[in-house]
C-alpha cells in the first residue's frame, strides 16, 4: 500500500464543526457554488451530495468517494468502482477550541514498480484535496 500525505492546512473551524460538516457532504457543495467563478474553474467538476464526493478527472473520468467512518480526528471515504482500493483520509488535530491543522492523505494499492509511473499524479490529487479543504472551511 502506497500513501501520499497533503502539506498540512490550517482552517478556522473546531473540529467538531469539521465532522458535522462531513455528516452531510452537501454543504460543501453550497460553498462551491458561492466561490466566484475563476475559483470554481481552478476546483474542476467536484460534486458534493449527502454522502459522497464525485470527481471528474480528464486522466481518470469519475471518481466518487463514499464516507466510510466519520470519528472526532478522523474521516475516512472510500473510493467506490475503482478496479484498486484507494482509501481518503481526512486527519483532524485541534489547535486550539476554533481552529484545527487539517491533513489529508490518500492510501492506495498498487504495485510497488508502478508507484513511480503515477505518484506524482497520486500527489498532486491530494495536494489539490486539501487545497480544495482550506477553501471550503475559509
Amino acid at each position: 500500500m502506497a500513501q501520499y500525505k497533503s502539506t498540512p492546512v490550517t482552517v478556522r473551524r473546531s473540529v467538531a464543526e469539521i465532522n458535522d460538516r462531513f455528516a452531510d457532504l452537501s454543504s460543501f457543495q453550497s460553498a462551491i457554488d458561492a466561490l466566484p467563478a475563476e475559483e470554481r474553474a481552478k476546483i474542476g467538476d467536484v460534486r458534493f451530495d449527502k454522502t459522497s464526493i464525485a470527481i471528474k478527472q480528464p486522466q481518470f473520468g469519475e471518481i466518487k468517494f463514499q464516507v466510510k467512518t466519520n470519528n472526532p480526528g478522523c474521516i475516512e471515504m472510500e473510493a467506490v468502482g475503482l478496479p484498486l482500493p484507494l482509501n481518503l483520509i481526512v486527519d483532524l488535530l485541534a489547535v486550539d477550541v476554533d481552529t484545527t491543522q487539517v491533513t489529508s492523505s490518500i492510501d492506495v494499492e498498487i504495485p510497488a514498480m508502478l508507484r513511480p509511473l503515477i505518484g506524482g499524479t497520486m500527489q498532486k490529487a491530494v495536494d489539490q484535496f486539501g487545497s480544495l479543504f482550506a477553501k471550503l472551511n475559509a
